[in-house]
């Protein structure tokens, strides 16, 4: 049960308008979760503003990857079906690579280093080892590329522990839960 309620379109603050009508024309609906964040025009800017920042940082699929692997250690089940919905259809990854990457792997050795890196992230809260950076390093990655992974696992925990408080109705396809896979 949600834990607090959507907002009807008449309902939505002036300034957060604009942001949510963008999204909603680009979806093709307003998501649960959306209209409850929409609340807050502050807050909801500002990680729209991220949002639209941060998907230029690497490629879709392994901000997607990275997206199923935080939500799966912070436990979002809203996230990952948002996410798992996402990678197998705009991100065209496989079932079998959106399950892998929710355990925090991938096929491609590169993506791997980089979902690997983002769990370590989260689950240390950000106290990686110097392998850890190393690893990610060897792989491939940037500085610059390291920053934004950082970047994408603290917009992706925003609104992990946003929808993990307010706990949104699920507006799409439900995903197996973790013990499960």
């Amino acid at each position: 049960m949600a834990r607090t309620t959507a907002l009807m379109p008449d309902q939505v603050p002036a300034d957060s308008k604009p942001t949510l009508d963008a999204f909603t024309k680009n979806i093709g609906f307003t998501p649960n979760m959306m209209a409850i964040f929409a609340q807050s025009p502050i807050a909801f800017n500002a990680w729209a503003a991220l949002l639209g920042s941060l998907s230029k940082a690497l490629d879709v699929k392994t901000r997607d990857s990275i997206g199923l692997a935080v939500s799966e250690v912070n436990g979002c089940n809203y996230c990952l079906t948002v996410h798992s919905f996402t990678a197998e259809h705009m991100a065209k990854l496989p079932a079998d690579e959106v399950i892998l990457a929710r355990k925090g792997h991938a096929y491609d050795p590169k993506r791997e280093a980089a979902i690997q890196f983002a769990r370590k992230v989260i689950e240390t809260r950000g106290r990686v080892s110097d392998s850890d950076l190393r690893a990610v390093r060897d792989a491939g990655y940037s500085e610059a590329n390291i920053i934004e992974i950082v970047a994408l696992v603290a917009m992706y925990s925003l609104t992990n522990f946003f929808n993990n408080v307010f706990d949104p109705e699920k507006d799409f396809p439900a995903v197996a839960p973790a013990g499960t896979l």
